[in-house]
């Protein structure tokens, strides 16, 4: 009897065991499940916008209606769909703007393109009908990734860019790097498409292609640390010791892929000990980034020291996996003519930036707080 309950005992064990893998099973496939169904439920969604937002446009011009009617037409669909949210005037009024801001620049046109379909870990290629939105500034931004973005994160794009060109940037980067609304509401706000790849490099030179392309485009110039209260007069190791204090917002502004491996890593030499501000691995590049700050201005010696931390780095931490350490260089200031003849005839990939190290943004949110109207009509929105 006894060993009879021994083997339930060890029945039990494993059933429970089997029962928490397979459980754990269900919960990753229902949330697989759970993430496809927001997506289908958000493109069928813009869907609707973009449609509401061209007939409204089309009924205005045709029948020379005012804007007074959008308020009556709010009220009727809100009537009629009273379980469905979108409704209110001031979302009428976004989806007509949203549909202008982009239908006056481009034209809707059909094509045939490749896709690739897994089943049973086999990819196979399919042709399929996808619409893509064409314009003559950059090319073409296909309806997949127009249409995958949230309605909160058009709005503020549409609130935030100017032209078509910049609008497809943040587009393009939010489904890349799968940025949430306030990531991507930060990226606006420090005009992260004027600054992208921006850095002083010799990476053509140094790196093959089309490595090269993708390490100049990882750099940014200027960089930006926006937090209230920041000392702008700080010493080098008070602005390593903060950014390393304050390092999920640091690797917000370096952008997707940075890894952090740690600040004042040992290198030796020679016998003697050698500490390397902040390093850093690119899982993209697969390469290690080593970065340098400096809270003055550039100076051409500068570029001697990091040299030697990307050879030490090359020679002690990369393995024959990782492709060639980068260096990056970032300093208060720089004279740029300076700086690109600091780099000519190093071998080493070395980049050179510059840092806002004050609350520069600070400015950019107070300008860009919602007026009083705007206000009113979110809490009418909200009302209705």
């Amino acid at each position: 009897m006894k060993q009879d309950k021994t083997i339930m005992a060890k029945k039990t064990d494993i059933t429970t065991a089997e029962y928490r893998a397979w459980l754990e099973s269900l919960k990753a496939n229902i949330r697989r499940t759970q993430i496809k169904a927001a997506v289908s439920v958000n493109r069928e969604l813009l869907h609707l916008y973009w449609q509401l937002g061209k007939e409204i446009s089309e009924k205005q011009a045709q029948a020379k209606w005012g804007d007074g009617f959008i308020a009556q037409l709010s009220r009727d669909l809100a009537a009629e769909f009273p379980d469905i949210k979108g409704f209110s005037k001031v979302n009428l009024w976004r989806t007509r703007k949203w549909y202008q801001f982009y239908f006056q620049k481009v034209k809707i046109v059909s094509q045939v393109v490749p896709q690739l379909q897994y089943s049973n870990n086999t990819a196979a290629i399919v042709q399929h009908e996808d619409t893509i939105l064409e314009h003559n500034v950059k090319g073409i931004l296909s309806e997949n990734i127009f249409f995958s973005i949230p309605w909160g994160h058009h709005i503020a794009i549409m609130q935030k860019c100017k032209d078509l060109a910049t609008a497809q940037f943040y587009i393009e980067q939010t489904v890349a790097n799968n940025w949430s609304r306030a990531t991507l509401k930060w990226h606006l706000d420090s005009n992260l498409h004027e600054r992208q790849g921006n850095a002083i490099t010799n990476f053509r030179r140094t790196l093959p292609a089309p490595q090269s392309d993708l390490a100049q485009q990882i750099t940014k110039d200027p960089y930006i640390v926006d937090v209230m209260g920041i000392n702008q007069e700080m010493t080098e190791r008070e602005l390593e010791s903060y950014l390393d204090s304050h390092i999920a917002k640091y690797l917000l502004e370096l952008g997707a892929g940075f890894t952090y491996y740690g600040h004042q890593v040992k290198v030796m030499a020679g016998g003697e000990e050698f500490y390397i501000d902040q390093l850093f691995y690119h899982v993209k590049l697969h390469c290690y980034v080593v970065v340098e700050l400096k809270a003055t201005k550039f100076r051409p010696e500068h570029v001697g020291q990091l040299n030697f931390y990307v050879s030490a780095v090359d020679s002690q931490f990369k393995t024959q996996g990782d492709n060639p350490t980068i260096g990056l260089l970032i300093c208060k200031d720089k004279n740029e003519v300076v700086a690109e003849y600091s780099l000519q005839n190093v071998v080493a990939p070395i980049g050179v930036s510059s840092m806002k190290i004050y609350d520069s943004l600070t400015e950019n949110y107070k300008s860009s707080l919602p007026s009083i109207e705007e206000i009113e009509n979110s809490l009418k929105e909200l009302d209705e």
